[in-house]
């Protein structure tokens, strides 16, 4: 893993070169958000973390920001429409220390919230790094976001602010289709073969009874 708090330089210059195009395409699983079902717990206006999430050359637009409350830390939940593979992780944050510092990720886990988060070891972790032009990404252990139906992010601490700012949360990766009806449907027949099956002798009483 690439550790970006220390020399992030190397890992943001091996993806400058990617042509803007290719790139964009790459951190499009905004697409397979389920928007109505974001949440942020400690955000300062309701309903503000949805709009951090849009297309890659839209992310160094701050007109929309999410800003944490009470205190810096803020934890997002994040439903997916499909399926997806996720490979990396890009964060803008705003400026005068209140950028993310660190961040903490779950795959399928609904019930992550500020009372069981330190309790529960985080599918990954990073060290981040300020990140204004969205330069740098966090690559995850792909074998351990594979089939990801929703993620949930933890940002502890930011850079020294009283509050987190984020303008941009992109996602990299791929996705596939949910089949989750075609999956009920099968064993639901399964059920019903197996647990309406009628005893033999029930089935030569009513042969007789014929």
């Amino acid at each position: 893993m690439c550790d970006h708090h220390h020399h992030g330089g190397s890992c943001a210059h091996e993806h400058t070169e990617e042509p803007e195009k290719e790139r964009g395409a790459e951190y499009s699983l905004y697409q397979y958000i389920d928007t109505g079902g974001l949440t942020c717990l400690n955000e300062r206006g309701s309903g503000t973390v949805a709009k951090v999430f849009k297309p890659w050359d839209q992310r160094l637009d701050r007109t929309a920001v999410v800003e944490s409350d009470t205190d810096e830390q803020l934890i997002i939940h994040i439903p997916f429409t499909a399926s997806i593979k996720l490979k990396a992780i890009n964060i803008i944050g705003g400026a005068d220390g209140t950028s993310p510092g660190k961040l903490k990720a779950w795959i399928n886990r609904e019930d992550i919230d500020f009372s069981s988060v330190d309790d529960v070891a985080p599918t990954q972790e990073w060290e981040l790094s300020e990140n204004p032009q969205g330069e740098i990404e966090y690559p995850t252990r792909i074998t351990k976001f594979q089939n990801v139906t929703s993620l949930t992010l933890y940002i502890p601490e930011n850079f020294g602010a009283e509050r987190t700012i984020i303008s941009y949360i992109g996602l990299k990766g791929e996705f596939k289709t949910l089949s989750r009806k075609a999956v009920n449907v099968t064993y639901e027949s399964a059920a019903q073969l197996k647990d309406h099956k009628v005893p033999e002798s029930e089935q030569m009483a009513r042969h007789i009874g014929q």
